[in-house]
């Protein structure tokens, strides 16, 4: 990375990065004690974490201007193994996961976002924006119509003080108002305070007083692997999703290896395990942050306000942060999605809203992209299967076959193709052109040698034409049908 360029992305926005890095830092401690509570810790462990990772992401991640912490797909995932085993063990498999992390940069297992579809993508989003939605209900139980109240007023702040100057994030200027507000008319409402114990210390080094053997391996070993996947899966979404709101680029692969380092340095300070944050990198983003300075800033202002600032952080109304998330899950969601439903193909709307309704129904981000991935690849299977034609017209007075291949011969296409040929028809010779074909894996190579030997079972010469140098290679390698044994080899004969 050039000097120019490090300089830009520390230093080209500081007013901006340090201001959205305020807003940031005031929404992560809810958020962070509320997932230490789901995953059955004091909630120091989120706070510390998100603390850590904040802090370390800022230097090794591939995503300038996003914010990564502690996260609730993520607590959902220890809640077992706290419960089990206890707090050491969950410190342990959030070192395992930063490794599995690193490993998945090393091995450059962040391109392989590429095969995740739009639709998919969509989906994400939108499921994403009702859960932090839905998140922010249960404020509204059993609460007053003062709440109600200091919400709309803190959406009203953020929606309309823009139009005064955008000089200063309108979500900070909400927390301000509203927290300055609440405490002179001594309000009865729920604050931060209410939500747990804020922590008086900094973070210690401490490596988790486990035992050091096969059996610990084997207990944390499956949670790692699960928080590792759904801490990459998340991050690399939300990095797509901060791509897009700035026109910029980032580095997939290097974002990996950042999440594994900022995962161990958290296990080792007392942290539990976490990933990139789409609703604080949208709140981020929507109040000026751009730089790693921003992301920096919210981690270190977080250890300041816990430390210093307790006694103020404590009267901060969680109404004023819910306003903040309902103005998150507002601008997150992809309200052209819903006009796009009857333009887009039925199939890409099928997968958009299906990853929908299994990530808001399970709370499992990587359950629904992986089911979102799968039905787009046997979608696109299906469309590319039915691109393959077989055409045949005889020729040398009757005495010979040609037949013409047009499209893609793979698992989903292979028996179509294998279909195409009339193996009873008498004739000296078949001449099989396919130098308008590709094929492609195992299946389809075993179908041309189902083709070939057929036709020579019932006594046709065969010739093929035209293969080109990516098919010869896999069909030189696999196909049988030109060895000595052939008829012998053949596929089911």
């Amino acid at each position: 990375m050039s000097f120019s360029s490090l300089r830009t992305q520390w230093f080209g926005n500081i007013r901006g990065d340090l201001l959205a890095g305020m807003v940031v830092a005031l929404a992560l401690i809810p958020e962070a004690i509320a997932f230490s509570i789901i995953a059955g810790v004091d909630p120091k462990v989120g706070l510390y974490a998100s603390f850590c990772i904040a802090v370390v992401i800022a230097f090794v991640g591939g995503r300038p201007g996003m914010i990564s912490a502690a996260t609730g797909a993520m607590a959902l995932v220890m809640v077992t193994l706290v419960k089990s085993h206890g707090l050491e063990y969950l410190l342990a498999a959030t070192i395992l996961t930063g490794f599995f992390q690193i490993l998945a940069g090393i091995f450059k297992l962040g391109s392989l976002l590429r095969f995740v579809s739009r639709s998919v993508m969509t989906g994400f989003v939108n499921a994403l924006a009702i859960l932090i939605f839905m998140a922010q209900l249960p404020e509204f139980d059993g609460a007053s119509w003062v709440v109600y109240v200091m919400v709309a007023a803190g959406l009203a702040i953020i929606y309309l003080f823009p139009y005064i100057t955008k000089a200063i994030p309108s979500p900070l200027v909400c927390i301000i108002v509203l927290t300055a507000f609440s405490i002179f008319m001594q309000l009865d409402i729920r604050t931060v305070g209410d939500m747990g114990e804020l922590p008086d210390t900094f973070p210690l080094f401490l490596f988790p007083q486990i035992p050091l053997n096969w059996e610990t391996l084997m207990i944390i070993f499956p949670y790692s692997i699960t928080l590792a996947i759904v801490g990459l899966l998340e991050s690399l979404m939300t990095a797509v999703i901060v791509d897009d709101l700035t026109d910029t680029p980032s580095q997939k692969n290097r974002e990996c290896t950042g999440q594994g380092i900022a995962n161990i340095v958290a296990g080792l300070f007392g942290g539990m395990a976490g990933c990139a944050m789409i609703g604080q990198s949208v709140i981020n983003v929507k109040s000026g942050g751009r730089g790693r300075l921003s992301t920096l800033f919210a981690g270190s202002f977080l250890l300041f306000l816990i430390l210093v600032l307790s006694d103020l952080v404590r009267q901060i109304p969680m109404a004023a942060l819910v306003a903040v998330m309902i103005m998150v899950s507002i601008g997150t969601f992809s309200w052209s999605s819903i006009k796009n439903l009857t333009v887009h193909p039925k199939t890409s709307s099928l997968v958009m809203i299906t990853t929908v309704i299994v990530v808001v129904l399970t709370h499992n981000l990587a359950l629904g992209v992986g089911v979102g991935v799968l039905m787009s690849a046997v979608f696109f299977a299906r469309k590319v299967s039915n691109l393959l034609a077989v055409e045949s017209t005889l020729a040398a007075g009757g005495a010979q076959r040609v037949y013409r291949v047009y499209g893609q011969v793979f698992f989903a296409s292979a028996e179509q193709f294998s279909a195409s040929f009339d193996f009873k028809e008498v004739i000296e010779q078949v001449v099989i052109d396919v130098s308008q074909a590709h094929f492609w894996d195992l299946t389809a190579v075993g179908a041309l040698d189902k083709v070939v030997l057929k036709f020579r079972r019932e006594g046709t010469a065969v010739e093929l034409v035209g293969m080109n140098q990516a098919s010869a290679t896999i069909v030189d390698k696999l196909a049988v049908y030109d060895k000595p044994d052939a008829l012998e080899l053949a596929p089911g004969h």
